[in-house]
């Protein structure tokens, strides 16, 4: 590639200097933007906790300013990252099935990854479990409602819109390909606002927040984790769907649609053990 070539190819975005993976876009620093991003929204809800104390060293506003702002560069980050190493040149690129093969394994890397974050979560909420149940000076809130089994239904119900839209581009169908993932998306949306309602309902009508004992800590740790890989997938979805509109798919051509469906698929099966462990778990526990 002469220096001129690559000028034009990288001056849209920040430095660059190679392929890589090698005809999937440029190596930048969008990654790195996302990244910094995500650890912010981890930083802010720490401060939030903090800021919640009787410390009084942190005002209660910084922790949630500081995740807000940080969910903003998670996404810019993430818009550049993808669109500059999937979407711009799209057409241009040859179907390289090796280099597919290479993306799809690192999402498994990278969910191999987010299962250890919940994992983590998940021990300290078997940690908690395994002592007095409830919580000495606890009170659990109704966990088992028409509103958690409606979400799971919800949730469920999208796993099979969204691979019901997989196999159609597999098979050129691009109607039901596109009709597959809208459904999906809102089926996802409904989801979202769904745990933003039971949230609302725990915190202000039954006083059940953050700072209500080590299991609203483990409760919340959790919900709130699962609710932002779902956003997250939501996103995802939400630029896979622009792009369908688009017409940037084909049989051959669906690597970040198989990728993107790996990930809800994986946030729909950890949600389902989040349920059977943390509501009917602590719920039959209280009874």
């Amino acid at each position: 590639m002469s220096t001129e070539d690559s000028h034009e190819d990288h001056g849209h975005h920040l430095p660059a200097v190679q392929d890589w993976p090698r005809g999937f876009g440029e190596a930048s620093w969008w990654p790195f933007v996302t990244a910094l991003g995500g650890a912010g929204i981890y930083f802010g809800a720490g401060l939030y906790i903090v800021g919640e104390g009787n410390s009084g060293l942190i005002d209660p506003i910084v922790g949630p300013a500081v995740a807000i702002a940080s969910v903003g560069l998670f996404l810019v980050g993430l818009y550049g990252w993808l669109y500059h190493a999937f979407v711009s040149h799209f057409w241009s690129r040859g179907a390289d099935e090796e280099a597919e093969t290479a993306l799809r394994w690192g999402m498994i890397a990278f969910l191999g990854s987010e299962l250890a974050t919940f994992g983590a979560v998940f021990t300290y909420y078997f940690f908690i479990r395994a002592g007095t149940w409830p919580p000495e000076g606890a009170e659990l809130p109704g966990l088992i409602n028409s509103l958690v089994l409606a979400n799971t239904a919800l949730l469920v119900a999208s796993s099979f819109t969204l691979h019901w839209a997989h196999v159609a581009i597999r098979r050129e169908n691009r109607r039901q390909f596109v009709l597959g993932l809208l459904a999906t998306l809102v089926l996802g949306a409904v989801f979202i606002a769904g745990q933003v309602l039971e949230y609302f309902e725990f915190i202000v009508h039954e006083g059940f927040t953050l700072t209500s004992g080590i299991f609203a800590s483990a409760f919340f740790g959790l919900t709130g984790l699962h609710g932002l890989h779902v956003t997250l997938g939501a996103v995802l979805l939400g630029i896979v769907f622009v792009r369908a509109l688009a017409g940037q798919y084909s049989a051959d051509r669906h690597v970040s649609v198989s990728t993107v469906s790996m990930y809800w698929h994986f946030v729909d099966v950890v949600w389902i053990f989040l349920v059977v462990v943390l509501y009917v778990g602590a719920a039959i526990g209280g009874a």
